[in-house]
């Protein structure tokens, strides 16, 4: 039986493991890094992060050192730029940046809409689709980008700093906006140029489970490791956690948290303007995914707001009771879910109330975030369903704080059985049997 170190690192730490076969021997404390936002910008210190991974590496206590591969899973997209060295030209561009709308614009409208869909899977969306992010560089900052010899997304980063190699999988690629993500063949030349960016910039892609290089001396010292490690390519974070679930044709995982993720796996993706299709990153299969930006962290918007003074334990029954309760606690008020903008739009929408009157209360506050949350959760099925893959009706559930995975299948059409997996990324990891390339 195998041992390896698995790493997932999200959108605000980085949590380290053993893992045994298909078992988690023991995992690290989470190892945090900051997020700098200013307005739309949401970027992350390279240097910052590559400590959080040593922190959470040193913490298994020379573990790491005995392992026989290093399997990988990044948050994504996460956009950088790297010199010949591989050091880091530009900050880490996360998810949650919303900077380049007029550059996203500007690509949708040379590219085309239609064509892109089809060529990429997606509309350029900000923060969801990084050319987005290469763009506003390009034209804000290009001379950082003059000295640019790899450019790539963060399991790239990791891979170059680490093993020297130039690798990416096909899920990260997938959100780069500038792979042909419906036929998984490669770089799309047509893209690079409407962009204006040479394809030798981009790193090789290979499937997830491929072995991209080998931790080099200088990277075992940094890192404690073992020098001639070998490191998967890597995948989305996402993709680990759908592999847990069986990434069979049909299968919906659902990541219940501050996000709300729901994923369908397909052997056939049909691209919607409002779901974000990405390869899988192994087996030759993709997701469809559509996104609630702020879920949980809208109910605790409204907690720090309008319950101050009010005990967790209290306010978690009152949460429960209204959700039990239904629309009629809202009364006249409602809500429109998009506290962190929308994932698939151009233009990013904003939350809002609606029916306000001098004598609204904060329990209707609270019940219209609710109802907005739950309906919202509801319409995606449809939306899913005429992808023209049959819907599963199994679904595969993480998360969950707060009883919000309850909250948030409350309404959905149909019939439907909810299983839960826990440490569903790491555990997802050890899904993947390395291979050379």
């Amino acid at each position: 039986m195998s041992t390896v170190l698995g790493l997932d690192i999200g959108s605000s730490s980085v949590i380290a493991g053993i893992l045994h076969g298909a078992k988690v021997a023991c995992e690290s404390p989470r190892a945090f890094f900051r997020s700098r936002c200013e307005g739309p910008k949401v970027e992350v210190d390279p240097d910052e992060l590559l400590r959080a991974v040593h922190t959470a590496i040193a913490s298994l206590g020379g573990q790491a050192l005995k392992v026989d591969a290093i399997h990988l899973a990044v948050m994504c997209p996460a956009w950088v730029a790297l010199d010949r060295k591989g050091r880091a030209l530009t900050p880490i561009v996360t998810h949650q940046d919303r900077r380049s709308v007029v550059q996203a614009r500007a690509i949708e409208a040379k590219f085309g809409k239609n064509r892109h869909l089809q060529v990429c899977g997606c509309r350029p969306f900000p923060g969801g689709i990084s050319s987005t992010t290469w763009g506003w560089y390009l034209e804000h900052q290009p001379q950082r980008l003059r000295r640019a010899d790899l450019v790539g997304h963060l399991n790239t980063f990791l891979h170059r700093r680490m093993t020297g190699a130039r690798v990416t999988d096909p899920s990260n690629a997938s959100f780069t906006g500038l792979y042909r993500t419906l036929k998984l063949d490669g770089w799309s030349e047509e893209l690079c140029a409407n962009l204006g960016v040479s394809r030798s910039l981009l790193p090789e892609v290979h499937d997830a489970d491929r072995i991209g290089g080998l931790i080099t001396p200088e990277a075992a010292r940094a890192f404690g490791l073992r020098a001639g490690t070998p490191m998967l390519v890597g995948l989305m974070d996402g993709s680990a956690g759908m592999l847990l679930a069986g990434a069979k044709v049909g299968q919906l995982f659902n990541v219940c948290g501050s996000t709300d993720v729901l994923a369908l796996c397909t052997d056939r993706p049909k691209p919607h303007e409002r779901l974000l299709t990405r390869a899988l990153g192994v087996q030759g299969k993709w997701l469809q995914v559509s996104t609630l930006a702020a879920a949980a962290s809208a109910i605790y918007w409204v907690r720090d707001q309008c319950y101050q003074g009010m005990p967790i334990k209290e306010f978690q029954a009152e949460f429960r009771r209204l959700s039990r309760v239904g629309p009629k606690a809202a009364g006249s008020v409602r809500f429109e879910p998009y506290m962190a903008g929308e994932r698939t739009s151009i233009e990013q929408r904003m939350g809002a109330f609606t029916g306000l009157t001098l004598a609204s209360t904060r329990t209707q506050m609270l019940s219209a975030v609710i109802e907005g949350l739950t309906r919202a959760s509801a319409e995606r099925l449809p939306v899913l369903a005429g992808c023209g893959t049959k819907l599963r009706h199994t679904v595969a559930v993480s998360g969950g704080s707060d009883r919000l995975d309850q909250l948030l299948h409350r309404d959905w059409p149909g019939n439907w059985t909810f299983r839960a997996v826990t440490d569903a990324t790491m555990r997802g990891l050890a899904m993947l049997t390395p291979k050379p390339l």
